[in-house]
């Protein structure tokens, strides 16, 4: 029985892992490039194909996949002449894996239904390794006929796939977990750097914060890296700072006043303007130690 012809869009890390698991689960695809061909010799070499443009590659594909760093990104690829929304048919299923804004997910929602098309944003839990053994955590919303539609393909790339209700759900959960989540690992680094100040060995103020419920697995992530040296979060504090950034959007958008966030994206912010964009988040350890007796003001 043949497999649907996958049409994916944005073959970095994440992408090319996807690309390769589903052509491993006997999918046909079509890629788009860019201009880092890395991800797409790959999958050409694995027998892909290659679109020219978006809209040749929604026109010829039964699922359009899209793995980009930002909304932007996404709308750049969706609308115009040559985006997916000119090319997009009744009953095609287009996906969005990144992490956008909600806002722009349900315009671009309402703007394909109006041609008979689907869009689901999922936004995706865990790392390319996990990808490439179709282990992702996929938060997954939207249209739940194109959403049952397109579950097997969704089990093929994922262990935990959650439907989540209408469109922008997706997004919107994801923002507010990795809100959250930069919160912690801003606020944890600082523990780190400060018992250092103070004279505190790290590892007694890990046994006690541990003990405690404060635990969580993403202490554990900057504790191995301020103890070990080891980067289990291959993260960068340029992405942190895209998301919290728009999480604080998202929250303007509803009307509402974000308070918690302030400081991780002041702290993400300012890592970012010394030139430490690039750099993961448990390093933000290092950054700390150096920058806390410094006042950005």
């Amino acid at each position: 029985m043949s497999k649907e012809t996958i049409g994916f869009i944005g073959l970095g890390l994440m992408g090319r892992a996807m690309v390769g698991c589903l052509q491993q689960a006997g999918h046909p695809v079509i890629a788009l490039g860019n201009r880092d061909r890395t991800g797409i010799e790959e999958a050409i070499a694995r027998g892909a194909t290659e679109a020219v443009t978006a809209r040749e590659l929604t026109e010829a594909a039964d699922i359009v996949m899209l793995c980009m760093g930002t909304s932007e990104h996404v709308e750049g690829r969706v609308y115009g002449e040559d985006g997916v929304l000119a090319g997009a048919k009744e009953g095609q299923v287009v996906i969005d894996f990144g992490t956008s804004l909600p806002a722009s997910t349900q315009k671009i929602a309402a703007d394909l239904a109006a041609k008979g098309a689907a869009y689901l944003d999922a936004p995706l839990g865990r790392t390319p390794a996990h990808a490439e053994k179709g282990l992702l955590n996929i938060m997954c919303a939207g249209d739940e006929a194109a959403y049952n539609k397109v579950k097997p393909v969704l089990d093929t790339l994922g262990e935990n796939v959650f439907h989540l209700g209408k469109s922008g759900n997706g997004h919107t959960i994801k923002l507010i977990n990795n809100f959250f989540a930069m919160t912690t690992a801003s606020a944890m680094s600082e523990a780190f750097a400060m018992a250092d100040a103070a004279g505190i060995e790290r590892g007694a103020l890990y046994d006690v914060m541990a003990a405690g419920p404060n635990h969580s697995g993403m202490m554990d992530f900057i504790r191995n890296y301020a103890m070990n040296g080891q980067i289990d979060l291959a993260f960068s504090v340029a992405n942190g700072a895209k998301d919290v950034g728009y999480y604080r959007q998202m929250a303007a958008d509803l009307g509402l006043h974000s308070r918690m966030s302030a400081a991780a994206d002041a702290t993400l912010q300012e890592a970012k303007s010394t030139g430490d964009g690039e750099i993961m988040v448990p390093e933000l350890v290092d950054w700390m130690g150096k920058n806390l007796g410094k006042d950005p003001k």
